[in-house]
């Protein structure tokens, strides 16, 4: 097993992916916990001199990342970075993917002048859900040229796209937009995995999903319209984001002990 370099600083970008929404923590900064609070608490195990941050923010576009929170990644000399952006510009009405993925591949590649592993992933393939299957031809296209950049920087690239699992709605918040508690806590062994690191994760089978009743099926859909997409529409056409008034979780990295 080829040995893994021990990882002291480690910081987290993007939106409400990376921040936790949906892991609902009430002792956690901002109210929420996700994957890469579970990932620092592992990498912090053993290790008095780890820090970490997570300046992701809910409803953040590419644009707002990259300005807001890339500068101070470079500043904090990280071991590790991980980043998602670009998600919430896939949800507007309109978007040029080739121009946010130029300017992804900009900052990707300060983020590697560092000399930080860096690590990025691809969008989740949500063609089998009713609502945002719609958006499936345009994350396609994204991920192919993510995928050219990752490839072209030396950045790792975490393919949530090709996960299987995620297609069980206990998977998902209540909003099925966001990550459950379950979906960030396999997000963080997945990540782990993937950087190679051992940790004490562990998520039982989830028993086969009962049968919905039409009646309970039609309710839950009318209270998800009244409650989530009706006042994320009216967000969009107001120009606000869930994150206007949202800070990031840390400005700087701190020192934490699992």
């Amino acid at each position: 097993m080829v040995a893994v370099p021990r990882i002291d600083t480690y910081i987290a970008l993007g939106d409400s992916f990376t921040e936790g929404v949906g892991d609902a923590d009430p002792s956690s900064p901002n109210g929420v916990k996700g994957w890469a609070d579970r990932v620092a608490d592992e990498l912090s195990v053993g290790n008095p001199n780890f820090r970490y941050a997570n300046l992701a923010v809910r409803g953040k576009l590419i644009d707002q990342v990259i300005a807001d929170q890339v500068p101070a990644a470079v500043a904090a000399a990280p071991d590790l970075v991980t980043i998602y952006a670009g998600g919430n510009d896939m949800m507007r009405p309109k978007v040029d993917i080739d121009a946010v993925v130029a300017r992804y591949d900009a900052a990707l590649a300060e983020l590697v002048a560092t000399g930080a592993r860096v690590v990025a992933f691809t969008a989740y393939d949500a063609g089998w859900s009713p609502i945002f299957r719609t958006l499936r031809g345009r994350t396609a296209i994204y991920n192919e040229l993510l995928r050219e950049v990752a490839d072209s920087r030396g950045v790792e690239l975490i393919d949530y796209w090709r996960f299987d699992g995620y297609d069980d709605p206990r998977m998902w918040d209540w909003d099925r937009l966001h990550m459950s508690t379950r979906g960030h806590t396999r997000m963080a062994a997945e990540v782990l995995d993937f950087l190679g690191i051992e940790h004490s994760i562990v998520l039982d089978e989830l028993p086969p999903l009962p049968p919905l009743d039409p009646a309970v099926k039609r309710r839950e859909n009318t209270e998800w319209v009244k409650s989530f997409a009706a006042p994320w529409v009216t967000r969009r056409l107001r120009g606000a984001s869930s994150g206007d008034t949202v800070s990031p979780k840390h400005t700087e990295p701190i020192s934490i002990r699992a």
